[in-house]
């Protein structure tokens, strides 16, 4: 759109997206009252989540297996014009054709994880393992066909991390925590963001200093490191749920909505 079109026109169809997409929730999802979220029961504050263990070992998985988006989309573009001669619609259009296999990678684990729920460990190791392995392979690339595949193997593998893992948060604050969902969405928020704020500032300066082909091969050995800590996941599943919420259901008796079908499920 910026070859074509000229510079305003992709902020102007950002604006109606987002234009569209708050009247939609404005009529889909009208603000409503407080008094269902009276009954709510407090969820665990963040700083305690954040010193699970186990919570801090996904969050790092999902900061780090978004490193090589982060850290590619503000330095891509010129090594692909130094390096090839791409054009602006080239660089731009690279990306496009990831979005099918990350899709891909979400439907895979999805089937996956509901015969074998047991191994969404897994599924996040090989997703960081195939992020590795495409990192390296970009310098590699020497047209604009090839270095697509790296940047699709890379988002197939950054599906399989997230779609695994993100899960894998809920059922850990079921488990250890209060089953309110807010906080631990906010830390796999914060590891995204923690990615995507230093790409433009420290990927800059390693290819500055370093080179673009020294940039991807230290993200593809990021994850590949990182994925076998994800073997700490690996007894997850087997947890039981904590004493703490059942006893405070139990002991003081339904207060609302939420504590009453809690009851029921736990009485059932």
């Amino acid at each position: 759109l910026y070859e074509f079109a000229g510079k305003r026109v992709p902020f102007l169809v950002l604006a109606c997206v987002c234009l569209l997409d708050g009247l939609l929730l404005l009529v889909l999802a009208p603000p409503g009252g407080t008094g269902a979220r009276a009954n709510m029961p407090v969820g665990t504050p963040i700083h305690r989540l954040m010193i699970d263990p186990y919570i801090a070992v996904v969050a790092g998985a999902l900061a780090t297996c978004n490193i090589p988006l982060a850290f590619l989309e503000p330095t891509i573009a010129n090594w692909m014009k130094d390096s090839m001669g791409a054009s602006e619609w080239e660089v731009g259009l690279t990306w496009l054709p990831a979005f099918f296999p990350h899709v891909l990678g979400v439907y895979v684990t999805v089937r996956l994880a509901a015969s074998y729920p047991h191994l969404q460990w897994f599924y996040g190791a090989l997703g960081m393992a195939i992020i590795g392995a495409s990192s390296c392979l970009v310098p590699a690339c020497r047209n604009f066909g090839q270095v697509i595949i790296p940047l699709c193997g890379i988002c197939f593998g950054i599906a399989l991390v997230d779609t695994a893992l993100l899960p894998t948060l809920a059922f850990l604050v079921d488990v250890r925590h209060v089953s309110v969902y807010g906080s631990v969405y906010a830390i796999a928020d914060i590891s995204y963001s923690v990615a995507y704020a230093l790409g433009p500032i420290v990927a800059g300066q390693i290819v500055h200093t370093m080179g673009f082909a020294q940039l991807n091969l230290g993200m593809g050995l990021a994850n590949v490191l990182y994925a076998p800590v994800l073997l700490f996941l690996k007894n997850v599943c087997q947890m039981k749920p904590s004493h703490s919420e059942r006893n405070i259901l139990l002991e003081e008796g339904p207060k609302g909505l939420y504590d009453t079908i809690k009851m029921e499920e736990r009485k059932g």
